[in-house]
Formats: C-alpha cells, sequence, structure tokens
C-alpha cells in the first residue's frame, strides 16, 4: 500500500503517488551541484518570500527605504567605485591610504590638495545642472549601482517610490515641502489660555548667559518654570560675557511688549520687581537669595525645592539659567516653552526690519534660481578654529594665532598640566570646524553648481583672504550680510555679536534649504523654527563630519566617487528632515508633537467640501 497524504486540498484522503526510480549517474555526466549555486538558489528564495509577506501587507514602501540606508552605509564604508581610489589598509609600518604611520589620517589638513586635484572634473561635470530634482531622479539609484539581483530592485524601485513621497531640497520646480500624498502635514497648534491668571506666588528673576540663543534657551524655560511654578517672570537679564562682549539688552535684541502681550494669559511677565519687595533687599538684587541650580534640573525640583522658597521669600533669583531645565518635562511645561520660542519671541523692529530688507535682497539675486537661495553657517572665526585645538596650514602665525586666542578666552585652559592637544584625533571625530573650502567642496559634491545663490552666516572668518578665496571661486553668487548691506546699515549693529547673529538667524530661516557645519544652539534653533515654519519639515542638511574627515583625508579619491559619497550624505539628511521629538530631545529642535499637530489630508478636504 502506498502512504496517504497528510496534506490533502480536496478533504478527502488520496493514496500518493509511487515514489520515482532511483537512477544511477555516472560521474561523466552528472552535472555538479556546487555550493554558490545552492547559496543563490536560498538568497532568491528568501527574497520572493520576504517580498510577498511585504506586499500583502502594503509594507513594502516602509521597509525599501530601511533597505535602501543599509545599502548604502554598506557601499561608502566598503566599496570604491572609482579606479582612481586607493584602498583602505593598514599594513605594517603603513596606515591609511598607504600612508606611513606617522601620517595617520586627520593629522594634516590635505582638503586643497583634494581641491587641486577635483577642480578640473568638478568644473566640467555637467550634471550639476540637475542637482535641484537629483532626489527625484537619480538620488534613489545609486543604492541599486551594480546590484542585478531581486533584492536590488526591490530596494531600488521601493526607494524611489519612498523618495517620491518625500520632500526633496531645492526641488527644480520648488515645489512646496509641504506636499506629500496621503500623509498629511504637520501644522502649528499652540494652545492659548484664555481665562484669567490666579494670585501670583512671586518674583522669579533669571540672569540669561551665553551668545544669542543660548539666552534663547533661557528665556523659554524661564517662562516655562514661572508658568509651572504660577510666579511672576521679570524680563530676564542678559550676562556680559568676555567671549561675545555683547552689553545688549532684552529690549535691544527683542520685542518687549509683544512679548508681554503674547504670554498675558499664560504667564505674568513685568520689567522691574515692585518697590516695597525690593526695599527688604536694600534694593539691591545681589541680596536676593540665588539658586545654584544643577543642568538639566527635573520640573519636579523646581516645584519641591523651589517653590516653598519662592511662596517664603516672594522674590528669588536664578544665576546662569542656561540649561537648568530638563528637556523631559510634562506637556504643560512643553507647551509654555513652544508658546515663548514659537510665538513670543520676536526680534525688535530694527533687527526684524533690516533681516527682512537682506532676505529681500537675496530673493533679487537669486532671481535665477526662481528667487530661491541657500544658506550656510560657518564657524571659523578665530576663537572658534582656537578653541577646537585643530591644525590647518600648521604656519608659525597660525599657531601664535591661535595660542593668543586660547589665552585671550579662556585663560589658563589649555596650558593646564597634562593637557595635551590632539588635533589628529579632533579632526577624525569631527570637531574641528569645516574650512570655506571644504564647505565649499561638499555643496559642488551634492549637486549645487556654480549659479547657486548661498548666504553665508558667520562671525569674522579667520585670515579670510586666504580662506574664503576656494569658496568663492565654486560659489561666485556668495552673499554675506556686509555684502548685501551698506557699513551705515550696519553701524547699529555692528559691535554687538547678539544683533548681528540675530540678522544671520532671519535670513537663514527664510532660505529654501539651510545647511550647518557645526553644532551648537545657533543651528539647533534654526533647525526646530525651519520645521515649525516649513509643515515639520527641517529642509537642513547637516553632514557627517566624521565622514567628511575621510574624504578630505585621501587626496587620491576620485570626483565620481566623492560627489556619490556626497549625494548620500544630503539624501540622509533629507530623510531626517521630518523628525518627532524623542524623551530627551529638544523641544527646541523638535517641534513635533508638543508645538505641533499632524493634519489628515482626508479630514481636510472634507472640511473644505463641507464649507
Amino acid at each position: 500500500m502506498h502512504a496517504k497524504n497528510r496534506l490533502s486540498t480536496s478533504g478527502n484522503s488520496s493514496p500518493s503517488p509511487p515514489a520515482s526510480p532511483l537512477r544511477r549517474r555516472s560521474s561523466s555526466t552528472a552535472k555538479p551541484y556546487s555550493s554558490a549555486t545552492a547559496r543563490r538558489s536560498l538568497l532568491r528564495r528568501f527574497a520572493w518570500i520576504v517580498l510577498s509577506i511585504l506586499v500583502r501587507r502594503q509594507g513594502v514602501f516602509l521597509f525599501a527605504p530601511l533597505l535602501y540606508i543599509s545599502t548604502m552605509c554598506f557601499y561608502m564604508g566598503n566599496v570604491q567605485f572609482d579606479a582612481s581610489t586607493v584602498p583602505f589598509v593598514v599594513y605594517n609600518n603603513y596606515n591609511y591610504y598607504n600612508k606611513p604611520a606617522s601620517m595617520a589620517i586627520g593629522s594634516v589638513y590635505r582638503s586643497p590638495e583634494l581641491y587641486a586635484k577635483l577642480r578640473h572634473d568638478m568644473d566640467v561635470d555637467n550634471s550639476t545642472a540637475d542637482a535641484f530634482s537629483y532626489f527625484d531622479s537619480s538620488g534613489c539609484s545609486l543604492a541599486g549601482v551594480q546590484l542585478n539581483s531581486l533584492l536590488g530592485e526591490l530596494i531600488a524601485r521601493g526607494c524611489r517610490y519612498a523618495l517620491k513621497q518625500s520632500r526633496g531640497l531645492f526641488h527644480a520646480k520648488y515645489q512646496p515641502y509641504g506636499k506629500r500624498a496621503k500623509v498629511g502635514d504637520w501644522r502649528p497648534c499652540i494652545n492659548k489660555s484664555s481665562g484669567g491668571l490666579p494670585e501670583s506666588n512671586g518674583y522669579i528673576y533669571v540672569e540669561a548667559n551665553g551668545g544669542l540663543n543660548q539666552q534663547r534657551t533661557s528665556i523659554c524655560n524661564a517662562v516655562a518654570v514661572a508658568g509651572y511654578l504660577n510666579a511672576t517672570l521679570v524680563i530676564p537679564n542678559f550676562h556680559f560675557h568676555s567671549i561675545w562682549r555683547d552689553p545688549s539688552k532684552f529690549s535691544d535684541i527683542y520685542d518687549e511688549e509683544f512679548f508681554v502681550k503674547a504670554l498675558e494669559n499664560d504667564v505674568r511677565v513685568v520689567d522691574t520687581i515692585p518697590g516695597y519687595l525690593m526695599e527688604r533687599f536694600d534694593r539691591n538684587m545681589s541680596n536676593v537669595f540665588n539658586f545654584k541650580i544643577k543642568a538639566w534640573a527635573p520640573i519636579g525640583y523646581y516645584r519641591d525645592t523651589v517653590l516653598p522658597r519662592l511662596l517664603e521669600e516672594k522674590v528669588i533669583r536664578i544665576s546662569p539659567f542656561a540649561n537648568r531645565l530638563s528637556f523631559d518635562a510634562p506637556p504643560a511645561v512643553q507647551r509654555l516653552r513652544c508658546l515663548a520660542n514659537y510665538e513670543a519671541l520676536r526680534f525688535s523692529n530694527p533687527i526684524l526690519s533690516i533681516g527682512e530688507t537682506l532676505v529681500a535682497r537675496m530673493k533679487e539675486r537669486s532671481a535665477n534660481n526662481g528667487g530661491k537661495y541657500i544658506s550656510v553657517h560657518l564657524r571659523f572665526e578665530e576663537d572658534m578654529v582656537a578653541f577646537s585645538c585643530c591644525v590647518y596650514d600648521g604656519g608659525r602665525r597660525e599657531l601664535e594665532d591661535m595660542v593668543a586666542a586660547r589665552e585671550r578666552g579662556w585663560k589658563g585652559k589649555f596650558t593646564k598640566p597634562g593637557r595635551v592637544l590632539q588635533p589628529g584625533v579632533n579632526r577624525i571625530n569631527g570637531k574641528c570646524p569645516l574650512t570655506p573650502l571644504e564647505v565649499g567642496l561638499m555643496l559642488r559634491g551634492m549637486g549645487f553648481d556654480r549659479s547657486t545663490s548661498i548666504y553665508l552666516a558667520s562671525g569674522q572668518i579667520y585670515d579670510p583672504q586666504k580662506y574664503m578665496a576656494p569658496l568663492l571661486e565654486m560659489f561666485p553668487l556668495l552673499q554675506t550680510k556686509e555684502m548685501l548691506a551698506s557699513a551705515e546699515e550696519l553701524a547699529p549693529y555692528k559691535n554687538y555679536s547678539s544683533r548681528m547673529a540675530a540678522i544671520d538667524y532671519t535670513v537663514c530661516l527664510h532660505s529654501e534649504v539651510f545647511v550647518t557645519t557645526q553644532g551648537g544652539n545657533f543651528p539647533h534653533f534654526l533647525l526646530g523654527h525651519r520645521r515649525y515654519l516649513f509643515s515639520g519639515h527641517a529642509k537642513t542638511i547637516r553632514p557627517d563630519k566624521r565622514k567628511l574627515a575621510l574624504y578630505f583625508d585621501n587626496p587620491n579619491i576620485g570626483w565620481r566617487t566623492f560627489k556619490r559619497h556626497m549625494l548620500g550624505m544630503r539624501a540622509h539628511s533629507d530623510s531626517k528632515g521630518v523628525e518627532l521629538k524623542r524623551p530627551n530631545d529638544s523641544v527646541y529642535s523638535f517641534p513635533c508633537p508638543n508645538c505641533m499637530c499632524h493634519t489628515n489630508r482626508t479630514e481636510d478636504s472634507k472640511a473644505s467640501a463641507a464649507q
């Protein structure tokens, strides 16, 4: 009897067919079945299984971008496409790119050498003309280069679909970033109180230290703490710092009347403490009890420790106040932060006026790009270079300038016994400020050509005659506030670093794309502010400086390979443009979802039809 089939499709058992007789094949006629063939067959079957599951669950287009990113990381880190690229080797006394161990990667500033090598190929590359539509056309196909398998095709097709749904940076037709099919957009939705405020528990006076945006952090956190404790906030005092050397007051930078009005139903804000209370302290603010609060203190600390003292004294002082409130806070606290940062804080009328004037002039000079321009925040001022402890040309003048700048700004900090400066380690760890030349190479590699209009937001560049020349060669339409405005227009702000930074902030805020080259409060606040303005998308390029250090250190890299890496870096920045705030993220960089609401397109269309 034949064995019965256990998997019947009809419900009735039926006999199994007889087994085929085994045939002995001679060694001369048998076909070899290699392990490589078996692996290929197994991979193909696995790919088909994954594809069928994803298609049934309609998740292929969620999974494909992940495969795309993984593949890009693999190719960027392990595979070189140009024959001119030298392998990444470590052998005996030779280190990276066949350099002696004494010439370890990052120990020498080699970007000028790379620029000299790539300049000709960069100038004759006509493909940069398609840069603005790159994400819609070829950006995705890079993941599938030389991947002729079913999985490679899946990645390429899925990624193309995903990127069509995303917002491409600087699109050729300059389509608004807010256009996303079926997904909806983010919109500002900060709820404001409408009722009156209960009786105040006392007055809180804070000293905001640091530069423009560190002071901004202090202001917004002070609003949140005062509102949470039902206290009256005194207009924050700006602490004079030896680095920024700006004596500006709150009303010199921000519209104080607008600030008070915008918060009137949520937090009481006054200019001064009543005289009858100050008499208890001999009208001397230094006699008021000062809380020394640890950095990133939870809001519970203010409730349990600060509030009892406030109720007792009626006036307390917190100095310094920068970064004295945890990013992770209850929704009520985050709402007040959102309200202060995105709605209540507005630059004073003089700063707002000149900022808007420069925005208009940039748009006029960007007529060839439909009035669109990109802004670049460049941190290559002398104090920034000195603080980084990085070496560039390595000459005697640079050495003397950096030693003097460190002693002037941070006396004794870098000359303590045992302190070792490691410029090569700093560079490979992405801690060295990018030079103007490196920024230019990066942007040209990302597809922005000579016709791109650039606004450069920066302080006084170190040795500008030397370091700015290559950037101007690559981008002749580059502008700064000093180039856009006359000396007379800038005169009221010239000696005030925070006011000058506020002008840069305004012009960068309204650019089509913002490029940050260094960490800090300036790009972090712009990142969030631009998300708040552009339907949740930052439209910001944040390069990976560790990878850049590797590319800039290899003078043998070819233009095609370099450009491929830069385009991948640009695509990664765009993919990270829309991000939700995680518990320990700053609401000033990630306004979604605390400060913004997700809009459903279907609901919007129904509402429009009803009207």
